[in-house]
């Protein structure tokens, strides 16, 4: 695992390796183990190195044989062993143990067929010398980070936004069409951040950049419309316990111990289970627990770690340390943010980092590959509602969020009357996420009333694959929460972010590609609205306690606005002063002072909505980010300089001219 940055000159003032460790030094966290910079005159590559395989060897840059290829690379492709052996048969000889080196001798051998056969969560960039070009490539799911923006001639590329900081002369500003488009939805869409001037590297693409500018390209498309399984009910449960198994193999590669989130759910106790069975270590496992009972899932978390006869420690969060650290964990999520889910998770990793562990088995994915949130069961619901009586579907709406307290009584009526006004339309694509959006449209309120409409997401649909109105509704559901909240928010935000804030790296099985495929065949024979993951259940149900087999899905979930109003930090007075909100030019000063007052008076009451409290935590977000990046009030944690122990200088090129 690693933190990359880089710079493409292609007119003016040629690279340096001297603004690439400036760029740098804002990644420490993701890789303090080497430092190593690579520069000729039209570019400046560099990479901060957390040591998870290859410990001796493969630090970076890296370069093929002949000096043509050089690759930075963060992340891990989980099948280097097979990949290497089949370059070895073609010839390659390797220097090194490390899965970096095999994705740049792929490069070497394949190409661009090169990226379809990885199996991983990456983000890298190859320099070719020669030809003058750099390509930048993400993973398929958007595991890791990679941003990139153009400014002064040059082209600057990094895993995370605050390396931009470094960059002479530039300046962060928001952009209110991307802004509100986060604020619609909980996640930028396509390669739009909520900066202005920055993309994102989408999932499943690379770019190719060079002295004639940038293209885009697609090497993986998300599929899911597969054709259904034709084999038995117990031919789906032994495939998907096969295909998992090997996941979590793999995902056991390493040269460091691996331990597990353990959550108290079905997810994280099969993936602790497999990894327990297969592991070289006595598995350790680490979960969140809180004062807050409400959220408090620690009675499960302890029967599973018994029972799997694991190791575990676990962190007791309170209202106060979600407070205190939102800030921290704001400055490394670099997003805005709807819950503060993410903070309790910046906590446990430094506690995991303490512990001495550096990569985590998660259960992030589960839900999305095998339908397993309440999203799903609602897009059921409304397919059948036509069929339902009146009491039935009081019934039906009743028992989608039995976790949550607002949804009860009359909410519940409520909920009802909105499933009624959407009516029965499925065609649009939608349809699945149309309550969550609706929802959504209360956080526009922040923004002046010039920015509140956004056709990004119109634009994100639009551009989606041929024929998406014609896959079955389940389908397009499981689409867009990938391409969505999966992506933008759950493996970014919560998961990398969080995570590598203190060095430690996530591995997720069930975001295995062969797995996800699988998956996608499987939902269309075995869906069941009534009993989520059912096949998950059936595969392990002489493993896991049944009390866990028995629970209904609950999400993860943290304290939010009431317990940041209640702990009552001393930054909330100056955030909210009239100074403060009427500098960022796009919000709505009076509608923010007056959400702030009514979560206050409701923070005791116990009457904030979830639409407010959203809105709260998306506007607390919104207000450290601008401090951060925009005014450059860079936070308290001090940003050390790197040590260099790999420097290398490439070949001199007469005149950046001649690649014009």
């Amino acid at each position: 695992m690693c933190g990359i940055v880089g710079l493409f000159s292609s007119v003016g003032v040629p690279a340096s390796g001297e603004q690439a460790e400036a760029m740098l030094g804002f990644l420490r966290h993701r890789g303090p183990d080497a430092f190593g910079i690579f520069h000729d005159e039209r570019v400046g590559l560099g990479s901060a190195r957390l040591r998870i395989q290859d410990l001796t060897g493969g630090d970076q840059p890296l370069n093929t044989p002949d000096e043509r290829y050089w690759i930075v690379y963060n992340g891990e492709v989980y099948n280097f062993v097979e990949l290497r052996t089949e370059l070895e048969a073609l010839g390659h000889v390797f220097l090194t143990a490390s899965d970096s080196e095999v994705v740049l001798f792929a490069w070497a051998e394949w190409g661009y067929d090169a990226f379809e056969k990885l199996n991983g969560a990456f983000a890298f960039a190859i320099y070719d010398q020669d030809d003058g070009r750099l390509i930048l490539c993400r993973d398929r799911y958007g595991k890791r980070p990679l941003y990139y923006m153009e400014h002064d001639g040059g082209l600057y590329f990094a895993s995370e936004l605050k390396s931009f900081l470094a960059v002479p002369g530039y300046t962060f500003a928001w952009d209110p069409a991307a802004l509100a488009a986060v604020l619609a939805a909980w996640t930028p869409f396509g390669d739009k951040v909520p900066f202005a001037g920055i993309r994102q590297v989408e999932e499943g693409q690379y770019l190719e950049v060079s002295a004639g500018g940038v293209t885009r390209h697609v090497y993986a498309s998300l599929k899911l419309n597969h054709e259904p399984f034709e084999g038995t009910r117990e031919d789906a449960v032994a495939a998907l316990d096969t295909s998992l198994r090997r996941s979590v193999k793999l995902r056991l590669r390493s040269d460091v111990e691996v331990g597990t989130y353990l959550s108290g759910g079905l997810d994280s106790a099969v993936t602790t289970a497999l990894a327990k069975e297969y592991s070289q270590h006595p598995v350790r496992t680490f979960s969140v627990a809180f004062e807050n009972e409400e959220f408090d899932e620690s009675v499960y978390q302890q029967e599973l770690a018994e029972t799997l006869g694991t190791k575990h420690t676990s962190l007791r969060i309170s209202d106060n340390d979600i407070a205190e650290n939102l800030p921290e964990a704001l400055w490394h999520g670099e997003m805005p943010v709807f819950r503060t889910a993410f903070v309790p998770l910046f906590l446990l990793s430094r506690k995991v980092n303490e512990a001495g562990i550096r990569v985590v088995l998660t259960g992030e994915g589960a839900d999305e590959a095998l339908l397993g949130y309440n999203l799903f069961k609602e897009t059921q619901l409304r397919l059948e509602w036509g069929d339902l009586s009146g009491e039935a579907r009081l019934e039906r709406v009743s028992k989608l969020y039995p976790y949550l307290k607002h949804f009860g009584g009359r909410n519940a009526e409520a909920l009802v009357a909105l499933f009624e006004r959407l009516g029965g339309e499925v065609t649009s694509p939608l349809f699945s996420h149309d309550l969550r959006f609706q929802n959504n449209v209360f956080s526009l309120r922040l923004l002046q009333p010039e920015h509140r409409r956004t056709n990004l997401l119109a634009d994100h649909i639009a551009a989606q694959p041929a024929g998406m109105t014609d896959w079955p509704p389940l389908v397009r559901a499981q689409w867009l929460e990938f391409r969505t909240l999966l992506s933008g928010y759950l493996l970014s935000t919560q998961g990398d972010r969080m995570t590598l804030a203190h060095s430690v790296e996530n591995r997720c099985p069930f975001l295995d590609k062969e797995f996800v495929q699988l998956t996608a065949s499987l939902n269309h024979r075995f869906y069941d609205a009534d009993n989520e993951k059912s096949l998950l259940k059936d595969a392990y149900r002489d493993v896991l306690p049944p009390k866990i087999l028995q629970r209904s899905k609950q999400p993860y979930r943290a304290p939010d606005a009431t317990s940041i109003v209640k702990a009552n930090p001393g930054y909330l007075s100056e955030l909210f002063s009239e100074d403060t909100l009427g500098r960022i030019g796009c919000l709505e000063p009076k509608f923010c002072q007056a959400l702030f007052q009514k979560v206050q008076r409701g923070a005791s009451a116990g009457t904030v909505s979830p639409r407010e409290n959203h809105a709260f935590v998306f506007l607390i977000s919104i207000l450290w980010l601008d401090r951060f990046f925009v005014q450059r009030q860079f936070p308290e944690f001090k940003i050390p300089k790197p040590s260099v122990t790999r420097r290398i200088a490439g070949r001199r090129h007469s005149t950046l001219e001649t690649q014009v």
